[in-house]
């Protein structure tokens, strides 16, 4: 297994007042899709000279960006040095849904009252939305799974910026790098994509609580897809939406 050893540096030193934020997210970012796609699998060390190796860069937007996702919850600290990717455990998928269900729904509810403000014009955050439906079918017809997982991920956050709610943008913020993540890690059913158009089709509408119902049973049924995806059994505590689909 490849090791990545990343040292502290105080921001005091030369060397941390001539980061450049822009490498920084940059370092941060492509760092991040290695995750999502699983180039860095769940439980692979990341060395801070070996990565900056590998990105050509300097070790500080490299430092900077691993800290970062350390933050977000893509790694954790290893308890002598260095990071590593984090393993989700039952536990963890858990935690995340308990908290993304509410907000997920919040948002789709909230979405659909913008369209129903916005009448008789059309929001451009519909657009989007019929974007990365458009990109997720052309990805699944392709077999490309880790485009498809960024299309998903994409629509998700185009419901959260049409719902115009700039605190549910920052606590979503907050639980993107994680939902990369178990997205990553999981199956896509061709029915999650059909639950998608289904979402969209009621916030198009202006449908509210249409739109919260069906992202409520998208949700649910994509927890128990997941906990099966990683641990092999069903989840009992994904609620009976779940298995409306199976």
């Amino acid at each position: 297994m490849r090791t990545v050893q990343v040292t502290a540096s105080g921001n005091g030193t030369a060397e941390g007042r001539t980061a450049r934020p822009s490498l920084s997210a940059q370092a941060r970012e492509a760092l991040r899709q290695r995750i999502v796609d699983r180039r860095y699998p769940m439980g692979a060390r990341l060395v801070e000279r070996e990565v900056a190796q590998e990105l050509e860069m300097s070790r500080i937007p490299v430092r900077e960006a691993l800290r970062a996702l350390v933050a977000e919850g893509l790694l954790e600290l290893l308890p002598h040095s260095g990071v590593r990717v984090r393993n989700l455990e039952r536990d963890d998928v858990r935690q995340l849904y308990e908290v993304w269900e509410p907000l997920a729904v919040q948002a789709s509810r909230l979405a659909a009252r913008a369209v129903t403000d916005a009448a008789p014009a059309r929001p451009p955050g519909l657009d989007a939305l019929r974007a990365c439906l458009e990109r997720a079918e052309r990805a699944a017809a392709d077999d490309e799974a880790a485009h498809e997982v960024a299309a998903h991920t994409a629509f998700h956050e185009e419901v959260v910026a049409l719902a115009g709610n700039p605190l549910l943008s920052r606590t979503m913020e907050q639980l993107s790098g994680q939902l990369q993540l178990l997205f990553g890690m999981r199956a896509e059913p061709a029915h999650m994509r059909a639950q998608h158009a289904d979402m969209f089709r009621h916030i198009a509408a202006g449908d509210v609580e249409s739109a919260a119902a069906s992202t409520l049973l998208h949700v649910r049924d994509s927890r128990a897809v997941a906990v099966k995806s990683l641990f092999g059994d069903e989840d009992e505590a994904a609620g009976p939406a779940a298995s409306s689909w199976r």
